[in-house]
């Protein structure tokens, strides 16, 4: 393997070698190897705390994506995603900016999930070999210290998100976690698009982790499949015909479990079944322990990462439930509708975006939505679920309507496509300078980044990286 010169702070160089041996579906995958820095249990620390060396980490990376995009493979466009690649685009337009080969590579910056900044005393800017002009209101000071995030922000020439809904969302103080004024100044450049998904892995009628295949054309299989999920839980059959309401994520105030917590034992007065995977902070654990104690055979749970079950819990549910306060994409609730498994969501980020509230007098719409954020707006959108489930022919046309939908990377990849080549013509190159509109949406309105980077439009695009901390396994929410 190659190495490469990498220049960090107090004159100090690391020799991180450049593997490019990957290969898959024609895009190839350069990895970064320099064992002090990545050869670790974690990917950004233990369970206890945060590497204290992740500025020097990452930075070494971002310089390490640089110099493959000189020297190795010369890139039309670098796609950058959260805090943790956020110094690409600030080298290349500092320490890079003199050099021919890079200083007019256009950067797009795609923010999962604006609650994480990368935020760290001033002083690291030397240790990363980061140059002390960054450090002003307009650059990366964020009340004393350092955001990482906040300059990914400022030297992009494109931001994304994940969906066209967390755009909007990101430029109020409610979701902008103090970096609201600067999304805002950027609203010309922010663009949503919302996340695909993979139905080679997520497809009722390919999944070999489920009981039995099944498609719109039959949904017979799908009751089977619920038997099936009633057993692995160890939950009663006398139940099959009520309603089971799946769960599928990481226990956090974020995903709406205090609603959850506030309305358990009023929701289990109605005749459901309730089954949940997942893990996380350690009072929403002990809660549905509680709850599945309380009531022996309709509350089933696993505290663990589980995708087999995931799966199952998918095609095994009546209804999924997301209440999430925040979300910036989101899949499962893109899974379920696939599924014939109706979401119930709340109607914020990539939920929002995905998700169209059933219409009883016209027959369309996908699942159930509200939008307060509410104990009692969660149990009233519940108790309207449940009620539509009554009706067999209603609930089929809702099953239809979801699996009738197409979520998958092909649209997401070309509004990609469509951003490489504005984000190139910003710059001075490619098609776009010859009269491609822009991308961004009107009034801020925009969506997200996929976290994919490949081939888009005819064109390449080097990936920065995808260090991201809401890009979860397939076993958990998004």
């Amino acid at each position: 393997m190659p190495s490469l010169t990498i220049p960090m702070g107090g004159n100090r160089l690391r020799f991180p070698a450049i593997s490019d041996g990957a290969q898959l579906n024609g895009v190839r995958y350069y990895f970064v190897d320099d064992p002090e820095y990545f050869d670790r249990d974690g990917l950004y620390g233990s369970s206890i705390a945060e590497y204290p060396d992740n500025p020097e980490r990452y930075a070494e990376f971002c310089r390490a994506a640089i110099e493959v995009a000189k020297h190795v493979w010369p890139a039309d466009v670098i796609h950058c995603h959260d805090w943790q690649t956020a110094l690409v685009p600030v080298l290349l337009r500092t320490s890079y900016g003199d050099d021919p080969l890079m200083k007019d590579v256009p950067v797009v910056f795609s923010i999962h999930n604006m609650g994480y900044h990368g935020q760290f005393a001033k002083d690291v800017l030397e240790r990363m070999g980061v140059p002390l002009s960054v450090f002003h209101p307009g650059g990366l000071e964020f009340f004393g210290n350092v955001n990482l995030l906040k300059g990914g922000l400022v030297y992009s020439d494109y931001l994304t998100t994940v969906s066209r809904k967390y755009a909007q969302e990101i430029q109020t103080p409610e979701y902008g976690h103090g970096l609201d004024g600067v999304v805002r100044s950027r609203a010309n450049r922010l663009v949503g698009i919302l996340n695909g998904v993979d139905y080679t892995a997520w497809n009722p009628e390919k999944d070999r982790l489920i009981a039995v295949t099944y498609s719109a054309k039959d949904l017979s299989g799908k009751q089977v499949c619920k038997q099936d999920l009633l057993k692995v839980f160890g939950l009663s059959q006398e139940h099959l015909s009520w309603p089971l309401i799946g769960i599928v994520s990481r226990f956090a105030d974020q995903k709406g479990f205090d609603l959850i917590a506030e309305k358990a034992h009023e929701l289990m007065r109605e005749d459901l079944v309730l089954v949940v995977l997942g893990s996380g902070e350690r009072k929403y654990e002990d809660l549905f322990r509680a709850l599945a104690a309380a009531y022996p055979g309709r509350v089933g749970v696993r505290i663990a990462y589980d995708n087999l079950l995931a799966h199952k819990v998918e095609a095994g549910a009546d209804l999924f439930l997301m209440p999430s306060r925040y979300e910036p994409s989101g899949l499962n609730q893109m899974y379920s509708l696939k599924y014939g498994t109706v979401p119930i969501v709340r109607a914020t980020g990539g939920l929002d975006d995905s998700i169209e509230p059933f219409d009883v007098e016209h027959g369309t719409g996908t699942g159930f939505k509200f939008k307060e954020y509410t104990g009692e707006a969660l149990l009233f959108s519940i108790r309207q679920a449940l009620h539509h489930y009554m009706d067999e022919r209603i609930w089929k046309r809702i099953q239809l309507n979801g699996m009738a939908k197409d979520f998958s990377w092909k649209t997401a990849a070309a509004e990609y496509g469509k951003l490489y080549e504005a984000a190139r013509a910003l710059r001075g190159s490619g098609p776009a300078a010859r009269g491609l509109s822009s991308p961004a949406q009107s009034s801020g309105k925009a969506a997200s980044g996929s976290g994919q980077t490949g081939r888009g439009a005819g064109q390449r695009a080097q990936a920065a990286g995808q260090a991201t901390r809401n890009q979860k396994p397939a076993g958990t929410s998004n």
